[in-house]
């Protein structure tokens, strides 16, 4: 049974109210060194149907390897003819000292057609979160292969990376002062190790990043932080600053996208920006984000009216996001 399962969190809250019957019901029969012992099980299990929930939401450890840190992860089937895969690999970063695994999709079209290279864009998920978010809550493989099918999105491989190797440790996709060097590992190591290792583009102009909650914020700042590197970036319910302390103060300067589309040259680059109308925080870090929007810096803005910070919204989000980012950027090209 998965960790993230809602029948993991049912089983939880049933022997909760089994703990919470059973106390009641032997209160006067047991001495107190019972009764403390049916209330500390009450108590814990409480606990932990409470934080199985809220793991499900987030999705901080999809699996009980997670959790032990044995984690291992599986390789989606074959799909059928048209469908595309998502493979797992585990990428060692040697500039940022950090190694983790990261899900790749692969459409269709890398099998049929061994002759092309492919553009690419790095999908980057919330925090708490994983990349399992985009695969099993957002459902990135099916979205991905039907735009594509329809002609809307060209064939494109899509990475998805973990942002921390500490499931607790926000990082923003920034190189915390003597902690995970994450913005070197995204923006180094996983293009290095593509490169390596898969059919894709290698020019800035067929890279591209995406990504919602967290994500979005590290998709518009990597982006405008590297426009040697990459050409578009889409942000679904980001915000315009990181909310940590990343220990050398750039979270109010050069890791903040309103400060530095403020006092920085704006680089010749493409940013999409959605959000929800009544997501207060994403809302009004986006409508910031889009007013300081200065040539030759281009934006698309995308609102849709409710459903707040949630997967809900990023369902309706994915598809437009992917359809523009892949406008711009590089079509696949024979080797």
């Amino acid at each position: 049974m998965s960790i993230d399962a809602s029948r993991t969190v049912v089983v939880t809250v049933v022997v909760a109210l089994a703990a919470t019957v059973t106390l009641a019901l032997l209160w006067y029969r047991i001495r107190w060194a019972g009764r403390a012992a049916l209330i500390t099980g009450v108590v814990l299990s409480v606990i932990a149907a409470a934080a199985l929930q809220v793991n499900r939401l987030t999705e901080t450890y999809p699996s009980w390897g997670d959790l032990v840190g044995s984690a291992s992860v599986a390789t989606s089937p074959a799909g059928k003819p048209g469908q595309g895969r998502v493979v797992w690999y585990v990428v060692s970063g040697p500039s940022s000292g950090m190694s983790m695994p990261m899900g790749v999709y692969l459409p269709a079209a890398y099998s049929s057609r061994p002759d092309l290279r492919f553009p690419v864009v790095e999908a980057l998920h919330g925090y708490p979160g994983a990349p399992q978010t985009w695969t099993e809550r957002l459902g990135i493989a099916a979205n991905l292969d039907r735009e594509i099918a329809a002609g809307r999105m060209a064939p494109t491989v899509v990475l998805l990376p973990y942002l921390t190797p500490q499931r607790l440790v926000d990082t923003e996709c920034t190189n915390l002062t003597g902690g995970p060097q994450a913005e070197t590992y995204l923006t180094r190591d996983v293009p290095a190790w593509a490169l390596e290792h898969l059919r894709v583009r290698p020019e800035p102009a067929a890279w591209g990043l995406a990504g919602f909650s967290a994500g979005g914020f590290c998709a518009m700042n990597l982006a405008l932080r590297h426009p040697d590197r990459y050409t578009a970036a889409a942000s679904l319910s980001g915000y315009a600053d990181p909310g940590i302390k990343v220990g050398d103060h750039s979270e109010r300067t050069g890791n903040n996208v309103a400060w530095r589309l403020t006092h920085l040259p704006q680089p010749p680059i493409a940013l999409w920006v959605g959000w929800a109308d009544d997501d207060h925080a994403a809302r009004d870090g986006s409508r910031r984000i889009a007013r300081l929007v200065r040539a030759p810096l281009t934006v698309t803005t995308a609102v849709v009216p409710h459903g707040g910070h949630s997967l809900a919204v990023w369902r309706q989000m994915s598809a437009p996001a992917f359809d523009w980012l892949s406008a711009h950027l590089a079509r696949p090209l024979p080797a």
